[in-house]
């Protein structure tokens, strides 16, 4: 589990979360769907560590009735202005605020790996009723594409060779294990701005623990550097989403 800081140095950024962060597919619902054995729509679904609701208006879109779980002040208060309608509550996957056997889906997008696993994985069995699904998921970028590669070398070499913002693959994140899993690798392009892409890249936890100075100016090397590779000034970003989803018993 990452430090408490890391996790809540969100809040004091969460309209550049809400404005440059990625969503994700249609195709990762369907996967959702598929290995679930069920809809989505009139399910009951909590959406753990929500944010700023970005997977939330998502699900809330496929008609399921969720309910969103963050942590943060700053946040909560981006997520209210962003999705009035559905219901925010106080908590986090080490202590849900949830009725037992009370969900049909529990999700995680970008969020497990912030949890304790001796903690959140009994909650998670707690609040599923059986036949249940906990979905967990991460947008990762593709490392086979050359200028994000070169571009994680680089953030590899300044935030030290054990850092980057990239999320760790998936089975590095704490995955439990004998929940029988199965996984689903869903790959997809954006097509952004400059400013949005290094605005995506600085929301990132270990920029914004770092200082201001030193993000600032390895972000505005970084905007030199695409505009040179992207000469019309639009990026194309590619991702793939690493879905795991298990069924409670």
């Amino acid at each position: 589990m990452t430090t408490p800081s890391r996790a809540r140095s969100f809040d004091a950024a969460a309209a550049r979360y809400a404005a440059h962060r990625p969503s994700y597919p249609p195709a990762l619902l369907d996967a959702v769907e598929e290995l679930a054995g069920r809809p989505l729509a009139g399910a009951r679904v909590a959406d753990v560590g929500a944010g700023t609701g970005i997977a939330t208006r998502l699900l809330h879109a496929r008609g399921a009735r969720v309910i969103a779980v963050e942590p943060g002040d700053g946040m909560s208060a981006q997520f209210r202005r962003s999705l009035p309608d559905v219901p925010v509550v106080r908590g986090d996957g080490n202590h849900l605020p949830l009725a037992s056997a009370s969900t049909d889906f529990l999700t995680y997008a970008q969020a497990w790996h912030w949890t304790d696993r001796s903690r959140s994985v009994p909650e998670a069995l707690r609040v599923l009723r059986p036949g249940g699904a906990l979905a967990l998921w991460w947008n990762d970028f593709d490392a086979d594409v050359p200028w994000i590669a070169d571009q994680d070398t680089r953030l590899r070499r300044f935030f030290g060779e054990t850092e980057s913002t990239r999320f760790a693959p998936v089975h590095l994140r704490g995955l439990p294990s004998g929940l029988g899993f199965v996984s689903r690798q869903v790959p997809w392009t954006r097509r952004v701005p400059i400013d949005v892409h290094l605005g995506n890249l600085g929301s990132h936890s270990a920029f914004l623990v770092t200082g201001p100075e030193a993000a600032d100016a390895f972000l505005a090397e970084e905007r030199d550097r695409l505009t040179g590779f992207f000469p019309d000034g639009m990026v194309e970003e590619s991702y793939t989403v690493s879905l795991s989803v298990a069924l409670a018993d």
